[in-house]
């Protein structure tokens, strides 16, 4: 692999890995902070090794009226890296230790260069015996190509439905990141403000 190609590939890896993935590298914590029509939360996990991580999320439930707490584990299922690219597919769990009843088990992936992001999410939940479905599709592009170490931003656009609305919503969403920090906010009519935030120790 010759010098110009090299550089850009090592600036987009480590740009990447402070993605808001949920799983970090060996030793790391992260905090999250989402907030949107279904849910306030803030999750904080470990990682012992890069192929797992352990959390706490605590939640406030906007469609039961109801504040709970996961026990959290996502396992990293398969990942390839290629010259331009990085693909991730990971499978996610969490049981409520005050009520084993209310829990969740769900998959994520995520494939990107540094020019273009396509991601999902699916979770199937029960709370409160109540059972539905939560799920996502993002895509994105980057406008610009920012150094290791610059801001960068992504314009995205995200369509996700579950089974208690029962329709899908579709909006515009910007994520900026910078060293261990990330945001992303979107906001329409109906899903209101959409909203995470990231710091990875």
């Amino acid at each position: 692999m010759g010098i110009k190609y090299l550089v850009p590939f090592i600036v987009g890896l480590l740009s990447s890995i402070i993605d808001a993935r949920p799983v970090s590298y060996p030793g790391g914590i992260t905090v999250m902070g989402f907030s949107d029509n279904m849910k306030d939360s803030i999750y904080v996990h470990y990682s012992p090794t890069h192929y797992y991580s352990l959390g706490l999320e605590t939640k406030k439930d906007k469609y039961s009226d109801s504040d709970y707490s996961y026990l959290r584990f996502t396992y990293l299922l398969d990942r390839k890296n290629t010259q331009h690219s990085q693909r991730n597919f990971y499978f996610q769990s969490g049981v409520s230790p005050d009520k084993a009843s209310n829990h969740f088990i769900g998959f994520h992936g995520d494939w990107e260069t540094r020019r273009l992001y396509a991601g999902f999410s699916y979770k199937n939940a029960k709370v409160s015996s109540q059972s539905y479905s939560d799920q996502f599709i993002q895509l994105g592009i980057a406008p610009y190509l920012g150094e290791y170490g610059d801001i960068h931003t992504w314009i995205m656009m995200k369509a996700k439905k579950n089974t208690l609305d029962n329709d899908w919503s579709v909006y515009p969403m910007l994520k900026l990141f910078k060293g261990d920090f990330l945001l992303e906010v979107g906001y329409n009519n109906k899903t209101k403000l959409d909203a995470h935030l990231m710091y990875r120790f």
